[in-house]
C-alpha cells in the first residue's frame, strides 16, 4: 500500500505533546548543525520523564541506520522494560520511516507523535535517488502490529519544516 500524495491535515496537540515535539524538533536542528540530516526524537514516559533524546547521526557515523528514532530506541531499550515503553510516547520531528516504525514496533513503544509528514518531506527531498524514502506510511506498519501503537500527526508542521529549509537540494 503506497502513501497518498494528498497532504495530510495538521492535528492540534495539547500543551504536553507540543512541548515534547518541539524538543524533538530542536534535536533535528542540532543534528543538522552537526552535518547530519535534520531529524530528532524524544522518548517520554507516561509520567513525563524524558527517557531518551537523539538526532539523526548518519553523516557523523556513516551508519545508514542512525536515524533519530532508531538511535533513541537503541538508547532506551536496554534500560527500560517493555511494559514501561508500552505506555511511553516517542516524539519525532518527522513521520517515522519504515525502518524507524519497525524499531518502534519492536521496542513496544505504544504511542508516536510526529511533526512533518512524509508527503511534505518529499517536497523538500526532491527526486534525488539517495534522498528518496520507501513510500510506505508508518501508520501501515503500526496497523500490522499485534499490539496497539497510537499515531498522531502531522503536527507543528511549520516548526518541524524549518530545519529542512535549504537542506535537501544542495
Amino acid at each position: 500500500m503506497s502513501m497518498s500524495t494528498e497532504l495530510p491535515k495538521e492535528v492540534t496537540l495539547n500543551e504536553r505533546d507540543s512541548s515534547y515535539l518541539r524538543q524533538a524538533i530542536t534535536w533535528s536542528a542540532n543534528g543538522r548543525a552537526r552535518g547530519n540530516r535534520p531529524f530528532g526524537a524524544v522518548i517520554v514516559s507516561e509520567q513525563g520523564e524524558v527517557l531518551a533524546e537523539a538526532w539523526c547521526n548518519t553523516s557523523e557515523t556513516g551508519d545508514c541506520t542512525g536515524h533519530a528514532e532508531t538511535n533513541a530506541v537503541r538508547l532506551v531499550s536496554p534500560l527500560v522494560d517493555r511494559d514501561t515503553l508500552a505506555r511511553a510516547t516517542l516524539y519525532s520531528s518527522a513521520e517515522p520511516c519504515v525502518m524507524c516504525a519497525g524499531a518502534i514496533f519492536w521496542s513496544n513503544i505504544g504511542r508516536v507523535v510526529y511533526g512533518i509528514d512524509a508527503v511534505r518531506l518529499r517536497v523538500f527531498r526532491g527526486e534525488r535517488a539517495e534522498q528518496r524514502d520507501a513510500e510506505l506510511s508508518c501508520r501501515d506498519v503500526f496497523a500490522s502490529s499485534p499490539h496497539p501503537i497510537e499515531c498522531i500527526g502531522p503536527a507543528l508542521i511549520e516548526q518541524a519544516s524549518a530545519p529542512h529549509q535549504g537542506f535537501w537540494k544542495r
